[in-house]
């Protein structure tokens, strides 16, 4: 089968790979209709080389046709439409059982000192070959698969694998009332859903902050109140006098490792990135930093009292954090991989309507071949031609 496969820095190729099959009873194959580039997909192409193998098959958000089940999976058939979590867990287990899927026990990475098991994210997440790819070998796949009806577009339900459940978590841990504020800060995918979550749910004021035209237009078609952080040398203090002074109820972080500035930072995850292996890898691990900008801003924005919801990915070991603000303002932080599980009874239904209620007839901006996959990440990365979800096709 063709696959997108990982070969080096900013090196993405579309290459021929062994079809997957079934391994365990616990297991489903996939025949992939439509997956998605993530904005952590971005991490790897860069910053999180040195836990990359050349050869790694790259992809995490993938929907398509069961083809092969094993004798332990009864919940879905071949034939059945479903969606793939990223996560990969059992549901019976100590973390399953509180819902804490992206915790899972079963396929946790214990080696390196990690939680569930994730699709196509690095040995240190499992090292399970990705979705971004023409079929999928599915582990635990007797309770991971979402099955969805037919006739809808892809579209509709191919981001309960990862985006929304995302976006719908980092909302409810921002734990804002309905006559609050919201701020999001970072407006690519996961920032764009969080906005329209949070104002689908009723939250009052919601504002997006973000630098990139399209994304800023975007998210106020959707009712958010935009923040241009180009048109401000501070961001804090614009949502600051937005919000009576005080600033926003909760602040999410959508943007983690990928935000721009610190170039310090951005230097030694590039540097980090050349090392030989040998090196590189535990030099990230030790003293790995992150760019924190956007971390900062969320900091110094949230109002005392309130809470940061962090859904920006960050893999920094030594990341130099304001803990006396934190301390000071007696904010609470609430961050960790999304429970996809946990929050589909909640939004499926919401899919499955006729109107579109989260607009995802406007959210996708980019639909490719798989084959085109190195220009779409390249594309991805650079935020070029109004890039804000690309979706392949294999």
């Amino acid at each position: 089968m063709r696959a997108v496969t990982w070969q080096g820095i900013e090196d993405v190729r579309v290459e021929d790979v062994t079809d997957p099959v079934i391994e365990e009873p616990t297991d489903a194959v996939v025949e992939i209709t439509s997956t998605a580039i993530c904005g952590s997909d971005l991490h790897l192409y860069r910053p999180l080389a040195p836990f990359m193998q050349a050869g790694d098959v790259l992809g995490h958000e993938p929907m398509g046709r069961v083809v092969a089940v094993g004798d332990d999976v009864h919940q879905i058939a071949v034939g059945d439409r479903v969606v793939v979590p990223f996560n990969i867990s059992c549901g019976a287990c100590y973390m399953c059982d509180r819902t804490l899927f992206a915790q899972c026990e079963t396929t946790q990475v214990r080696e390196h000192g990690k939680g569930a098991s994730l699709f196509g994210y690095t040995k240190l997440y499992g090292h399970v070959p990705g979705a971004q790819a023409e079929l999928l070998r599915v582990p635990q796949a007797h309770f991971g698969p979402i099955k969805v009806p037919d006739g809808p577009p892809d579209e509709r339900f191919l981001f309960l694998s990862d985006v929304l459940p995302t976006a719908w978590q980092a909302v409810a841990h921002a734990d804002v009332p309905a006559d609050g504020a919201l701020a999001v800060i970072g407006l690519g995918p996961i920032g764009q859903m969080a906005c329209r979550i949070a104002r689908r749910q009723g939250i009052e004021h919601v504002f997006g902050v973000d630098f990139v035209p399209e994304r800023l237009a975007m998210a106020e078609r959707h009712g958010a109140e935009v923040v241009d952080a180009t048109a401000t040398d501070d961001v804090g203090e614009a949502l600051r006098a937005l919000t009576g002074g005080r600033g926003p109820d909760g602040v999410i972080d959508a943007v983690g490792m990928e935000a721009h500035g610190a170039p310090v930072a951005g230097a030694m995850q590039r540097a980090a990135g050349l090392l030989p292996k040998a090196i590189g890898e535990p030099l990230s691990k030790r003293a790995g930093i992150d760019r924190l900008t956007a971390l900062r801003t969320a900091i110094d924005a949230v109002r005392r009292g309130g809470t940061l919801s962090v859904v920006g990915v960050y893999g920094g070991a030594v990341d130099p954090l304001p803990m006396l603000d934190l301390f000071d303002k007696g904010v609470q932080i609430r961050m960790g991989q999304a429970h996809v599980k946990r929050w589909t009874p909640e939004i499926l239904p919401l899919l499955e309507r006729d109107d579109d209620v989260l607009g995802l007839d406007d959210f996708v901006t980019h639909t490719m071949p798989l084959a085109e996959a190195p220009a779409a990440y390249a594309m991805f990365q650079a935020k070029r031609d109004g890039a804000i979800k690309i979706v392949l096709q294999p």
